[in-house]
């Protein structure tokens, strides 16, 4: 039987996801959307990043460590196979605080 703490101790667990995919929205101008992902590609998170000027200068990790609870799940296997060799080769090339 799961109690409060359990609950607790499962959204605090955090997972370390890759950088797979990076592009910029066509629906909005100045959006770049960051897709990271976990080694196997089965789970992935997603950030929203507005360019507001070109003095922004806000970092992009090879990799970010999020709460377990955040991750969506990837139903496609095609996108599976793809997030699991990017983020393998992320890992191979990048510490997880190097700036990419």
């Amino acid at each position: 039987m799961a109690t409060d703490t359990d609950t607790d101790r499962e959204s605090a667990e955090e997972t370390r996801v890759w950088l797979v995919e990076r592009t910029y929205s066509d629906d909005e101008q100045n959006l770049v959307i960051l897709v990271y992902a976990t080694p196997d590609g089965d789970r992935y998170f997603r950030k929203e990043r507005a360019l507001t000027s070109f003095t922004d200068e806000r970092d992009t990790t090879a990799a970010l460590s999020v709460p377990a609870d955040n991750l969506g799940t990837v139903d496609d296997p095609d996108d599976r196979e793809q997030y699991a060799a990017e983020a393998a080769r992320m890992a191979d090339l990048h510490d997880p605080d190097d700036v990419i």
